[in-house]
């Protein structure tokens, strides 16, 4: 008896010989790539670059050597691609697209059983519309079938803080520096990678994304959290070992957008579900200099008359964080907090952003300039947050962190 391989097989070969065209084999990578993106890298390649007229672009473009060409397709090792999409920008075929995830989030969400959390990410704001405010989305969110919405900046007033901390207790002389940990995931990955000498300028903590999905998961721990933003490097963040604990799934902005449409929610026509949980600081991380501008205000009012002001220095898109890290290493830079995003503009240009950068950052600057609160130290919700996940006091806090600290090679913290 034939099995359905052979049959398959057979049946091929005589419509071939009849002149038709079709493939050798059936080629499941598609479907499998939906399926389950997780065992594939966050930018996947759907097509045949035989005929590609870029020579070559997409695999120069990675800094990190992700790619590589054989029989005129391109392979993406998922052990080394950090989603950057640098790859994606070059390539002139439209072979190379993001892997979504979003059929695993919808499975868990006809699940109701399973309490989903959306988480985020600051650079929300404007994204679905001038109308489509952070309380619209959170009725949306519940109406699609997630339990809440977390809007992330909450945790990046937390990060801010420790940051802060870090900073006034480690930089205490001219030629002392700070790497920041928050939140690019490409630039960790270049110091985790290729400037590995650095490690130990970076505190150590993890990102907001991070942060948000473990302290969730600490409160709720069946909870299946889903991180949406405008960035697919995000999506290999959330796979690596020493922190895969934290986010079930990751989610862009185009991803979310489609769903709402296919399912016919228009968040600017739902109820508002008001709830402030974040300051100023934490709600400008999207945009480039927002990391650095949060920090500086909290050591400045952490410690007015701290000898060492912070002098903060930014690069947004790779070569450009590639040139800061070579004038660090140098030693050819006044600054001393240095602060990398991949994409042009900060996370506000990511590659699934709904708005241009420009007219993002405004839509971030416009919902920063509206919090109660400047800074985390102002923020009674992250006092609040912290008493309840058990921190004392602030050395506690800086000491004993887990839920917010990452270690790697050796103990080194980045």
């Amino acid at each position: 008896m034939e099995t359905l391989q052979e049959l398959y097989r057979k049946i091929l070969k005589q419509e071939r010989k009849k002149g038709r065209k079709l493939p050798e084999e059936y080629d499941d990578y598609p479907i499998d790539c939906l399926l389950d993106p997780k065992k594939y890298a966050p930018v996947v390649s759907v097509g045949n670059c035989d005929d590609c007229e870029g020579d070559g672009g997409c695999q120069d473009s990675c800094i990190f050597d992700a790619l590589e060409k054989i029989d005129g397709k391109i392979y993406i090792d998922p052990m080394k691609c950090t989603g950057c999409g640098a790859c994606v920008d070059v390539c002139k075929m439209g072979h190379l697209i993001e892997n979504k995830e979003i059929y695993p989030v919808l499975d868990v969400l006809c699940d109701r059983d399973k309490e989903v959390y959306a988480l985020i990410a600051p650079a929300f704001t404007g994204q679905f519309g001038e109308e489509a405010t952070v309380g619209r989305l959170r009725s949306a969110f519940k109406r699609i079938g997630f339990q809440g919405m977390v809007e992330v900046a909450a945790f990046a007033d937390i990060l801010t803080l420790k940051e802060a901390l870090e900073f006034d207790r480690h930089i205490l002389a001219e030629g002392d520096f700070q790497l920041t940990s928050c939140c690019c995931p490409v630039w960790i990955s270049m110091i985790r990678n290729i400037y590995q000498d650095l490690a130990g300028h970076v505190p150590g903590a993890v990102s907001p994304m991070i942060a948000a999905g473990r302290v969730v998961k600490k409160l709720h721990p069946d909870a299946v959290t889903v991180f949406i933003g405008p960035c697919m490097a995000k999506k290999r963040e959330a796979r690596e070992a020493d922190i895969a604990d934290a986010v079930d799934y990751v989610l862009t902005f185009q991803e979310v957008k489609e769903f709402f449409e296919a399912v016919n929610v228009k968040p600017k026509l739902l109820e508002e579900d008001v709830r402030e949980h974040s300051s100023r600081a934490g709600r400008i991380y999207a945009r480039t200099s927002g990391v650095s501008e949060a920090v500086r205000v909290t050591v400045e009012q952490l410690h007015p008359d701290k000898k060492v002001k912070v002098r903060a220095e930014q690069a947004d898109g790779v070569k450009a964080c590639k040139e800061l890290i070579e004038k660090v290493r140098k030693g050819e830079t006044k600054g001393n907090f240095f602060e990398g995003m991949a994409c042009s503009g900060g996370c506000v240009g990511g590659p699934k952003a709904l708005l241009d950068a420009e007219t993002g950052k405004e839509y971030v600057d416009r919902y920063g300039d509206k919090a109660r609160y400047q800074t985390p130290l102002e923020n009674p919700y992250v006092k609040e947050l912290l008493e309840k996940l058990g921190f004392t006091d602030i050395m506690d806090f800086l000491e004993n962190s887990d839920l917010l600290t990452r270690k790697f090679g050796g103990g080194q913290a980045v």
